[in-house]
């Protein structure tokens, strides 16, 4: 992907232009508790269980009839030992008699959006905002259980889903932001000095948000200043994604600065006016903007990037702030020692199975065990309950595989962009398939410091025999 053939960058706001810090997902996570106790008559007890930052990750699916949050990988399969049933882990032998295996059939998996609907009896967390979601669901449940208090599970799951939303829906969240905007967003600078470079090389800029223009207002004064609407060509706010992107019946509806929603007909979308609802379809026809030289970034990789890229041909760019994390732990001697042993294990394992001699049997089963017991650690190492956001121990996750197919590139933040001039070129790296020779040395390298990465197309970890 040619930065010099891109002409229209789009953005998402939430997690996109405006990153928020982890007080955000207590709030959350507390207002919804307490809607639960005091609008659903949820037990007074639920009061004492706190936020837990280190709990979740992304990307991992829900049970809903089970109550059991979990992490899949690519290809449908749990991944044993990341099955919690509250706070608690399932031991995996309950795991394989629940499922008949390890195999999710693609019947009960979430639908194309990742929901729970027409059957598929699971649910995918997606969006950074589930973070907190996923935590009172695992507290909610484990408050039942530890009470041996009978409980429907289906119930719980939509009480939780509820008050979530109302924190969102009722602006109980965006009035909070707003009335502390440092204590909640960060990393304003990045985002102002990106827009200000794209502005700066006459590219054009437009913003689509599920928010309220009062809260990107807010935010985005903090972040860029009070002539922030100068950098956007188009701003439309609620704009109900994904529906936005397939839904033609709601019209474009001028919105002024008091928030005061105008009933004219939009002929046209004009710089320095904001925009309520709408659709893509219209979008498209009022801008012209079309195909491969728009590109346009979000952190959900359903709700802001599949339709784009899929039906309209728009490149997209997906925002994965976790990339910080993991990078740095993926850099450090300790994870480098573990996973070069770890492919030199598999390796002599490969080669010497041929053996049938006691001796070299003896030898492989230690090397199994060995190789067994290194498995928990390279999940520990990035989360004690799920592990890495884009790898179960060996496979990508079912988050990586959406990822790769609905985003064109993807990073920690938008500030990435600042290391690239606009004639450069991503290319995708290419990695020997299962039949295929390596026509490079094999080596393990550290991936490259986070400020100098930008596109990441396929994980990967490079074998390295160090015993022959």
């Amino acid at each position: 992907m040619s930065l010099r053939d891109i002409e229209i960058y789009g953005f998402d706001y939430d997690y996109t232009l405006a990153f928020y810090s982890s007080h955000l997902h207590t709030l959350i996570f507390n207002i919804a508790r307490d809607i639960l106790v005091t609008n659903h008559r949820y037990p007074e007890g639920l009061r004492k269980y706190e936020y837990i930052p280190s709990f979740a990750v992304r990307g991992l699916h829900y049970d809903v009839q089970k109550a059991l949050l979990m992490k899949i990988d690519a290809f449908h399969y749990i991944q044993l030992g990341t099955v919690y049933r509250g706070l608690h882990p399932v031991p995996d032998e309950e795991v394989i008699a629940m499922y008949e295996g390890c195999h999710v059939p693609l019947e009960i998996m979430s639908d194309f959006y990742g929901k729970s609907s027409h059957g598929h009896t699971m649910k995918q967390f997606m969006d950074i905002f589930s973070l907190p979601e996923m935590t009172l669901l695992s507290c909610v449940n484990d408050f039942f259980m530890r009470h041996n208090i009978d409980y429907e599970p289906v119930h719980l799951y939509k009480d939780v889903k509820e008050a979530i939303r109302d924190v969102h829906v009722k602006g109980i969240m965006y009035r909070a932001v707003e009335a502390d905007i440092e204590k909640y967003i960060c990393y304003g600078e990045q985002s102002h000095a990106v827009l200000k470079k794209l502005s700066a090389q006459g590219k054009k800029m437009f913003l689509i948000t599920n928010s309220p223009f009062d809260f990107v207002d807010r935010g985005m004064n903090f972040i860029v200043g009070k002539d922030w609407r100068d950098l956007f060509d188009v701003v439309i706010v609620q704009a109900d994604k994904p529906s936005f992107f397939n839904d033609r019946r709601k019209p474009f509806r001028r919105v002024t600065d008091k928030g005061v929603l105008l009933w004219d007909r939009i002929h046209r979308l004009e710089k320095g006016q904001i925009y309520k609802q709408g659709n893509l379809y219209e979008f498209l026809r009022l801008t012209g903007w079309r195909g491969s030289k728009v590109l346009y970034f979000g952190d959900h990789i359903y709700s802001d990037l599949a339709d784009l890229t899929l039906k309209h041909g728009w490149r997209t760019g997906a925002i994965i702030p976790e990339l910080r994390k993991e990078i740095k732990i993926m850099n450090t001697p300790e994870y480098v020692h573990m996973m070069t042993w770890l492919q030199s294990l598999t390796g002599l394992i490969e080669q010497m199975q041929v053996h049938r001699d006691p001796t070299s049997r003896a030898v492989v089963e230690e090397w199994i065990k060995e190789r067994e017991a290194m498995k928990p650690h390279t999940k520990d190492i990035f989360n004690a309950q799920f592990g890495s956001l884009f790898r179960t121990y060996h496979n990508p996750t079912y988050f990586s595989r959406r990822l790769s197919r609905f985003a064109d590139i993807y990073m920690a933040s938008i500030s990435c962009l600042l290391n690239y001039d606009f004639q450069h070129t991503f290319f995708p790296r290419r990695t020997p398939l299962q039949h295929e020779a390596s026509y490079w040395p094999d080596k393990t390298q550290r991936l490259n410091d986070l400020n100098h990465s930008f596109i990441y197309l396929i994980l990967f970890s490079s074998a390295c025999h160090i015993l022959k």
